[in-house]
């Protein structure tokens, strides 16, 4: 059994690590809920450009774009596919970058022929480890999602799809669902089936005709560029959302844990300080016995 003061060391190393894992609880909380703000601004503002393409398909339901399927087509399964993969940039937050990463090689083993723009440190490292080629690497950071860097990425990721070197753009990336729980998704961003911007039959219908200035398919092509770089930017701010959420749980997962192992190191620790004292009050009980006896002896 280790002595007390192994024990206290042990102790004292353990709180040491606690106030490191509270602080980057509270770090992650902040960062979090900071972020959320930020996306919560401009929201509105993207959902009100679905609005606009839904009232575009209700006056204009026969238009064709390069960003849709035909009526009735199925999805491609076949052609290169450009997949944004979104990771942190570090650790220590749970299962949260495994589970991205998971998804990417789901998606690599049913269609090796994708290529692969990666956001994050821990994406980067991983696939030049494995010796996967990655088509472009974002060298920014993912801690600090902004739209301009959404912008950025979007430009990449369509001239990539208006060029036709690519058939499909996809989207991996970690969804806050509840503001508890987090969970990976893998989506098509492009192109998109009519029915997503379908208005519903029991919405008022418009009176008044719409006049298109140059085209229909150039207003929905602008529209459709600021939508997609929305999208990425909510999917950016969503995945630095769930990862520091997935820290603040992997964080309080540690403290409590830190809490219970410090409660059996006090028990233990009492128990060896008590054998000690024991002891001790046995030494000298045992030279006070013995001293007397020796005086009664006459020694």
């Amino acid at each position: 059994m280790a002595n007390a003061k192994e024990i206290k060391d042990r102790i004292n190393g353990i709180k040491e690590t606690q106030k490191i894992t509270k602080a980057m609880y509270l770090i992650s909380s902040a960062k979090m809920s900071k972020a959320k703000a930020e996306l919560d601004k401009t929201r509105p503002y993207f959902n009100a450009l679905q609005g606009e393409i839904k009232r575009i398909f209700r006056k204009a339901g026969d238009v064709e774009s390069k960003y849709f399927y035909p009526d009735d087509a199925p999805e491609h399964t076949d052609g290169t596919f450009a997949c944004l993969v979104i990771t942190a940039d570090k650790g220590l937050a749970g299962a949260y970058n495994q589970n991205v990463i998971k998804a990417a090689n789901r998606l690599l083993a049913e269609h090796p022929d994708t290529k692969l723009f990666v956001v994050g440190e821990y994406g980067r490292h991983y696939f030049s480890q494995k010796n996967i080629p990655i088509e472009r690497s974002f060298l920014y950071t993912a801690q600090n999602p902004t739209m301009h860097r959404a912008r950025e990425i979007c430009d990449v990721l369509l001239s990539e799809f208006l060029s036709g070197s690519v058939s499909k753009i996809l989207l991996i990336y970690t969804d806050l669902k509840n503001g508890f729980e987090t969970e990976s998704k893998y989506v098509r961003l492009i192109p998109f089936h009519k029915d997503q911007f379908r208005t519903p039959e029991n919405e008022k219908t418009v009176a008044v005709p719409f006049e298109f200035t140059p085209s229909v398919s150039a207003v929905l092509d602008s529209i459709m560029q600021s939508y997609i770089s929305g999208y990425i930017y909510s999917a950016l701010v969503d995945s630095f959302c769930s990862e520091q959420q997935a820290r603040m749980t992997a964080m309080d997962g540690a403290n409590r844990n830190a809490d219970k192992l410090l409660k059996e190191l006090s028990v233990q620790y009492n128990r060896v300080r008590q054998s000690a004292i024991t002891m001790s009050i046995t030494e000298v009980s045992s030279g006070a016995q013995a001293q007397r006896k020796k005086s009664q002896n006459g020694v």
